[in-house]
């Protein structure tokens, strides 16, 4: 679910590529299950886009062309890899785009202009989100390599790299770090066990893991059980149970290994969720920018796809999440949106937390 391939320039690796999901998100039925489940008929919510053909990725322009390379300046290439060098001399390997960096650029400028960092996080978290409206719709961008390389991208998404990527622009806004170097170190903290890139097995593939372990670092608060969630009763073992469907584990037996231990802490901790037609009894009590995820049914597996709580104009509230449906979108009514999903038995709700 989280992958890509970083090729040479001047000793280091770099390609163009996008950056976590309908988790578990993780990488192939997770991904390609839940598009086909959301294609179903949640996406009447956004008219024709029910129809609308996946992007096919081999189409895209997944890498550089080195016959006739992207501008980008030997300083920004080694400005943005070497900020990633840390204590112990580790270089992860990022993927970045010179688009991207000078859509950052655009961002940061755009957001410094119109003071984003005076508005409280979740007016933040929202207003970056709208920035991406219309971005495509791309599955599977993290899990192109045989080794786990960390994905950048601000051009297309999945539904979890969409929340990540929009979680992590916020957090370095709120305190008016405008740096692209902090930028992607907050993508790592988000994406990964204990805030660090080690391997395919340390990337938080079930939402409800990636929920608790940035909950720990303060990134995110589980609001659910405030909001009145109640039990999920089930065991998290998709991954494990469909071990073929992952090439990962399914050729390295310490990686399928490490993915039961992970299962295995799971078990451990409860999982709530706000049924379906309770949703509108917490309306209420959601903000702007808030993290949702949509519960599931499917065994194994806690939920199926994410996005943000959208506020309009005159107050309604929707969703805004990369569809797989095609691109980046707002569904105008979140219950709505959620009860014509098939599968789906409710929401998980976090909020972001402030770091000012």
């Amino acid at each position: 679910m989280r992958k890509f391939v970083f090729l040479a320039v001047l000793g280091f690796a770099i390609a163009a590529v996008n950056s976590s999901s309908i988790f578990p998100f993780p990488a192939f039925k997770s991904r390609a299950a839940v598009a086909a489940i959301e294609r179903n008929s949640a996406d009447r919510e956004i008219g024709n886009l029910a129809t609308t053909q996946q992007q096919d990725i081999g189409n895209s322009s997944l890498f550089w062309n080195f016959k006739n390379p992207p501008a980008i300046s030997y300083s920004q290439l080694m400005g943005v890899l070497a900020g990633q060098t840390e204590s112990n001399n580790r270089v992860p390997e990022i993927l970045a785009q010179s688009e991207d960096l000078e859509r950052f650029d655009r961002l940061m400028t755009y957001a410094q202009k119109h003071n984003f960092s005076a508005r409280s996080m979740g007016e933040i978290v929202q207003a970056v989100a709208d920035n991406f409206l219309g971005k495509p719709y791309a599955a599977g961008l993290l899990d192109k390599s045989h080794e786990e390389k960390l994905i950048v991208t601000l051009n297309k998404f999945d539904c979890v790299l969409f929340v990540e990527t929009v979680l992590a622009l916020s957090r370095g806004i709120a305190v008016k770090d405008y740096s692209y170097k902090n930028f992607v170190s907050r993508i790592e903290e988000q994406r990964y066990t204990n805030g660090k890139m080690n391997g395919y097995c340390s990337r938080l593939h079930y939402f409800s893991e990636w929920i608790d372990d940035n909950q720990k670092r303060k990134t995110v608060e589980n609001i659910t059980a405030k909001l009145g969630g109640i039990p999920m009763d089930k065991k998290l073992n998709f991954m494990s149970q469909h071990r073929s469907s992952y090439p990962q584990m399914a050729k390295d037996e310490a990686i399928y290994q490490c993915r039961i231990g992970v299962e295995a802490e799971l078990a451990k901790t409860t999982v709530n969720y706000i049924p379906t037609n309770r949703i509108t009894r917490v309306y209420s009590q959601l903000k702007p920018g808030d993290i949702v995820a949509v519960a599931t049914d499917i065994q194994g597996l806690d939920v199926t796809h994410t996005g943000f709580v959208y506020q309009n104009a005159e107050g309604n509230l929707g969703l805004i999440h990369a569809s797989p449906a095609g691109e980046v979108t707002v569904a105008k009514n979140l219950h709505r949106y959620i009860s014509r999903v098939e599968n789906a038995t409710g929401i998980v709700v976090a909020r972001a937390i402030d770091p000012r």
